[in-house]
């Protein structure tokens, strides 16, 4: 039995797993394209001798697109629906990810890399939409979960992908834009089932952002580590000596860790009330597990077991800051909510691979690890200490 289309996510009594489907694989087969993207472009920039700190400013345009898109994403699924919105996202992003094989030109890469992850926010913006309208609130966190999960597949695929196709030729570019293709099947298939944006969100999208700023806070610190880690990630390995491949696999490991962590996360996080406690424990594993990169970079197998553990504590930062969010708002309140989220995962996207590259110049190889270091220890810090205010004002 079809659920009704519905502009209130969360208002359903029983997971509606036509829609999951459609939306998780949709998404996944994109998150398949961006692991293998992220290090594929920046070791061939790094190839072409351009310096880490300009390889961090050409990924930073990610969270630029991001920005600018995430504001106008609920107003195109207004006009034109949600699935037909993620149809053309779906194309976009696909040319944009095959043109990066033709453009010779270094500052050709800016507007592609605007216009292909402009396009893939849509995507998550509306796929996590689309989620929590197949989602009950007492599920939300096992929902989310699974999503996560699926998704560090794709994430995890893209490295392994990298690290078997290298980066010569253009093989490895029509591999990724045949996978974000692949996600228009499922979308198109379940077009019908995709909910309807009917009335528009009570407050401007900027105050969503300040609304919930405990989730919104923890998405930035993961959108800066993901974006500054899976970019620059390569360059650490491989000046530490790791070879190409090693250090693709590293990166497969880290997702691995996604794979395991996301289920029990969620479901952790639906027992507990307040998420917020949960999420600064992340944050401050977050910044145990990179202090400890330079003392390990002479063990692989040592490496990977960090990777493994760290990566899916922290990015639980993103699961549960989405689940703390879908706990607190409904309707298209949430999906203007949802874009909030993702405007301020983009921001840290900008500020990761901008803050890390920069590291990496003045600071040397270690660099790295204390760049990202620095963000989950403000984080843990400062919802330590509103932890604390909050408690002491109750």
């Amino acid at each position: 039995m079809s659920q009704p289309r519905t502009g209130t996510p969360g208002d359903v009594e029983e997971i509606h797993w036509p829609s999951l489907v459609a939306a998780i694989s949709s998404i996944s087969a994109v998150g398949i394209a961006i692991g293998l993207g992220l290090p594929l472009l920046s070791i061939i920039l790094e190839k072409r001798g351009i310096s880490s700190t300009l390889i961090g400013l050409n990924t930073a345009m990610a969270g630029v697109a991001a920005m600018a898109a995430a504001p106008i994403t609920t107003k195109l699924a207004h006009k034109y629906g949600v699935a037909p919105t993620m149809i053309w996202a779906v194309l976009i992003s696909a040319l944009s990810a095959l043109g990066f094989y033709y453009a010779q030109d270094f500052w050709m890469w800016f507007p592609l890399r605007f216009a292909f992850h402009g396009a893939t926010t849509t995507l998550f913006i509306l796929s996590e939409f689309w989620i929590n309208a197949a989602s009950p609130p007492s599920k939300r966190g096992f929902v989310l979960g699974i999503y996560a999960t699926v998704l560090s597949l794709g994430f995890a695929a893209g490295p392994l992908l990298f690290s078997i196709l290298g980066s010569d030729g253009i093989f490895p570019f029509l591999i990724g834009a045949g996978a974000i293709l692949l996600a228009a099947i499922p979308i198109f298939i379940a077009r019908n089932e995709s909910p309807v944006l009917e009335e528009k969100p009570e407050l401007h999208f900027m105050r969503y952002v300040f609304l919930v700023p405990t989730a919104t806070a923890a998405v930035f610190i993961f959108g800066a580590v993901e974006a500054g880690g899976l970019s620059l990630f390569p360059i650490f390995a491989v000046r530490a000596h790791f070879t190409e491949s090693q250090a693709a696999l590293l990166l497969t490991m880290m997702g691995v860790g996604n794979v395991i962590f996301q289920i029990p996360l969620g479901l952790l996080s639906d027992r507990i009330g307040d998420k917020r406690p949960l999420l600064a424990g992340m944050a401050l594993m977050g910044f145990i597990g990179s202090m400890m990169l330079p003392l390990l970079v002479d063990n692989w197998l040592l490496m990977a077991g960090l990777l493994l553990f760290w990566g899916g504590c922290v990015s639980g930062l993103y699961t549960v800051g989405l689940s703390h969010l879908g706990s607190r708002l409904t309707g298209s309140d949430l999906a203007a909510a949802n874009a909030a989220f993702v405007f301020c995962y983009a921001m840290g996207t900008v500020a990761g691979p901008q803050a890390i590259g920069a590291a990496i110049d003045v600071a040397g190889n270690n660099g790295f690890a204390w760049a990202i270091a620095a963000f989950f220890g403000l984080y843990a810090l400062l919802s330590g200490i509103r932890l604390m205010f909050i408690r002491k004002r109750a």
